[in-house]
């Protein structure tokens, strides 16, 4: 069944079931990790590919491909995306969802080694600038923008700006959890937000409210994975591949079941949730997805990125140098020190469910 979790409680709930336990040495032992490991807690938060993993659950299509492996997974829905980041850090989640920009900054600041498993979509729409009383961009100059720090919205910002031969200078951020953006733009006469949908789809209902820069204008730059422990077992990594791509499958048929799960999650209707969908560019299937994971413009993509980051402080320490952290694609080179991988971009497991 699905565990949503929106409360402290549940959160607390959730880390002493999962907590890790002291080994001979004194050492904490995740119990979940390793080979042997049987049992494994995902998470997952509202983003329009990321509603499909409700339907995932429901449908039966996650637990199918976890009992071939011989394993449980418990799929958790968790409201705040930063939450689940940190739960990721911690051990409490063994795998995540999580954007590139998202990724790198987790795998730079955290002992996590991260492993993207699968590449579920580009951005093509999905994250924007949303603005009242403003037409353009460069109307954000002396306005106060409400978004998550260090996010792909930070980034989509920062690219906006640089783009209109703007900087962060000309305007203030507000760091905000996503849950609350759309209310607070609601309540914001001058309000300015970056978001993605479906947070961003509740923002435009603000009078007087219009995207004025959105990740169409920044082509395969803002894409978004699913992230697991590099030390977790090989079979959680073949069953949550497997299971995302059947349930890719069925979405592209215009699955009805799907469409309605996908609407549900994220508090709109199938109207709503293909409007979304038009504003995503899906891999739907392995094939695609390994086409993305193995282009040249990836590479670019991901420099650009930890150039953003490393900028704003969000890459590691304050001396650390640009290359201290590693990036592995998917045909074995390395951007930065090989010798500290933290984030491997594989296509091992994207393969056909066939």
């Amino acid at each position: 069944m699905l565990k949503k979790i929106v409360l402290v409680l549940g959160v607390l709930l959730l880390i002493v079931a999962c907590s890790p336990e002291e080994g001979a040495d004194g050492n904490k032992q995740n119990t979940r990790s390793g080979s042997n490991a049987k049992s494994f807690n995902v998470g997952y938060s509202h983003y329009t590919p990321w509603e499909a993993w409700g339907y995932a659950d429901s449908s039966g299509i996650l637990k199918k491909w976890a009992d071939k492996e011989g394993i449980t997974i418990e799929l958790n829905l968790i409201d705040n995306h930063q939450e689940a980041i940190e739960l990721f850090t911690s051990g409490e989640l063994q795998a995540v969802t999580m954007r590139n920009i998202e990724a790198l900054s987790t795998a730079a600041n955290s002992n996590v080694s991260a492993e993207a498993i699968v590449i579920d979509s580009s951005s093509n729409g999905n994250d924007a600038i949303v603005m009242r009383n403003g037409t353009a961009v460069a109307n954000l100059k002396g306005r106060t923008i409400n978004l998550v720090e260090g996010s792909v919205s930070h980034y989509l910002l920062y690219r906006a700006l640089e783009l209109n031969e703007m900087s962060e200078d000309d305007v203030k951020l507000i760091n905000t959890k996503d849950t609350d953006i759309a209310q607070l733009l609601l309540s914001q006469g001058q309000g300015v937000a970056v978001a993605w949908n479906p947070i961003l789809m509740q923002a435009l209902d603000a009078p007087g409210s219009r995207v004025v820069f959105d990740s169409s204008q920044l082509p395969g730059e803002i894409f978004s994975m699913l992230v697991v422990n590099a030390e977790a077992p090989e079979t959680l990594k073949r069953a949550l591949s497997g299971a995302w791509y059947e349930t890719m499958s069925a979405i592209q048929a215009g699955n009805t079941e799907a469409l309605e799960s996908m609407s549900t999650s994220a508090s709109t209707t199938v109207t709503g949730i293909k409007r979304q969908l038009a504003a995503t560019e899906f891999f739907y299937d392995a094939s695609s997805a390994n086409d993305f994971a193995n282009s040249k413009a990836l590479k670019t993509t991901m420099e650009k990125a930890r150039v953003f980051l490393k900028g704003k402080g969000l890459y590691g320490s304050k001396d650390s140098k640009l290359d201290n952290v590693g990036i592995q694609f998917s045909d074995d080179t390395v951007m930065g020190d090989a010798s500290n991988i933290k984030l491997k971009i594989t296509t091992k497991y994207s393969t056909s469910t066939n």
